[in-house]
């Protein structure tokens, strides 16, 4: 059996900077600055940060040496050109993967914040090695709790679109397993197609057999045919579909595309593969039934388990519990204001905006008193108002040769897609002068 061997070949850093560690990092050579900067840009990308954020804290890093820096940014490579003097330096840096991890984002954010009271006191070896600290730093929770934190996440889902009890519990069990197959296909290097072929096929089939079982022993009134979509939700990728419609806005349209696209790839597989299984089994999509229950109490139960989807999608994302839960209380808001608004007052893209608004809006107010990064807030807070059961039931139906009924999903998904960025991208507009104007 052959070894496996890396198509993207690992940077030594270290070498690029050499083992000088006593010039300080202003005074350091342009090949060695150029490098510095474009490590931290590619840790942004691989973190998921869009393509504005990288390219501000490339210029943060890019100021504090003395440098001017012109970027290109995709969604997981950076091509750029520094100049100093007259001597310029152009590199293009590609990672392997891109992903999220909110904890990262903050510790790069906090450094590129900082970066100006150290360059002429630290080199860019010294620099390096604290890059190497934070690349290298384990995540926040064990395995389990990420995997409990995607059941939780896909059983408030299942609630929030309309399903009862042991839909919840059918749709935990099978979340939490298939989340787990997923990392441990990330872990073994696999590609995105195989391993997110392989977590929707056991958190569908998961679902069914338990499904199946509550039926058979209580008389469980399980509707598998409705609640077995939410178990596969923890793959939608809410985070590059919205980041990348807020590059968009902003005209990084290199880098919105290759998100948008990525996540659409994402999107296909999953469903493609859940329809797939679907159509072999003959079964098909239903409704939710959901329960009579007076207003005020379906309000309060949405309340909390959009607070709960919210929190167990940002522990997905590593982020600490503290910043998990001012999005979960943000997401908490913006989201059971959107029911109201769906339910009562406008079509469900307008209530998703003003909902992503309110949720942003929310996040600028409060930024100065939290410390993180906007974008750990309020992308996870308004991930679980991506359409995930739309997106399915279209392909679903697309794959069956329904195309006159799967258009109409199709259409209410983009819409509501389409709308969640928007909403982000106004509220920053509001509240953010440099993201206001075009320079």
């Amino acid at each position: 059996m052959s070894k496996f061997r890396k198509q993207h070949m690992s940077v030594m850093w270290h070498e690029i900077s050499g083992d000088d560690n006593k010039t300080p990092a202003v005074d350091a050579a342009l090949p060695e600055k150029t490098a510095l900067i474009g490590r931290i840009g590619l840790m942004f990308l691989s973190s998921g940060a869009g393509a504005f954020r990288v390219r501000a804290a490339m210029n943060k890093v890019s100021r504090a040496l003395g440098v001017t820096c012109n970027a290109e940014i995709g969604l997981k490579s950076v091509n750029y050109t520094c100049i100093e003097g007259g001597e310029t330096f152009t590199d293009c840096l590609s990672g392997v993967s891109t992903g999220v991890n909110t904890d990262r984002i903050h510790h790069l954010e906090y450094l590129c914040d900082s970066i100006g009271e150290k360059v002429d006191s630290t080199s860019v070896g010294e620099f390096h090695l604290i890059l190497d600290d934070i690349e290298k730093k384990k995540g926040n929770y064990p395995l389990i709790i990420s995997v409990l934190a995607a059941g939780m996440a896909c059983a408030a889902f299942s609630f929030l679109l309309g399903g009862g009890l042991f839909d919840m519990i059918c749709t935990f069990f099978a979340a939490a397993l298939g989340f787990f197959v997923r990392k441990i296909s990330i872990s073994r290097h696999h590609t995105f197609f195989l391993h997110t072929s392989e977590a929707v096929l056991t958190a569908c089939f998961t679902y069914i057999g338990i499904a199946k079982l509550l039926e058979t022993v209580l008389s469980a009134p399980t509707g598998f045919q409705a609640g077995y979509i939410c178990s596969m939700l923890f793959v939608i990728p809410g985070f590059p579909l919205v980041t990348g419609g807020i590059d968009l806005a902003k005209l990084d349209i290199r880098s919105g595309i290759e998100r948008i696209t990525y996540a659409l790839l994402i999107i296909c597989v999953a469903t493609m593969t859940a329809a797939f299984s679907t159509l072999a089994l003959k079964f098909s999509p239903a409704e939710f039934t959901g329960g009579d229950m007076p207003a005020y109490i379906l309000f309060m139960l949405r309340f909390v388990m959009s607070f709960a989807g919210v929190f167990g999608f940002s522990i997905i994302f590593n982020s600490p519990v503290r910043m998990a839960s001012l999005a979960g209380i943000i997401g908490a808001v913006a989201n059971s204001m959107r029911f109201l608004l769906a339910d009562h007052v406008t079509s469900p893209a307008t209530a998703a905006f003003f909902a992503a608004l309110a949720a942003g809006l929310m996040a600028s107010a409060i930024k100065r008193f939290i410390g993180y990064p906007r974008i750990t807030i309020t992308v996870p807070s308004i991930v679980i108002m991506v359409p995930g059961m739309l997106m399915y039931k279209g392909i679903y139906f697309f794959a069956s040769g329904n195309y006159a009924e799967g258009f109409p999903f199709i259409c209410r998904t983009a819409l509501v897609v389409t709308a969640l960025p928007l909403g982000l991208v106004f509220a920053r507009i509001l509240t953010d002068r440099n993201f206001r104007k075009s320079s």
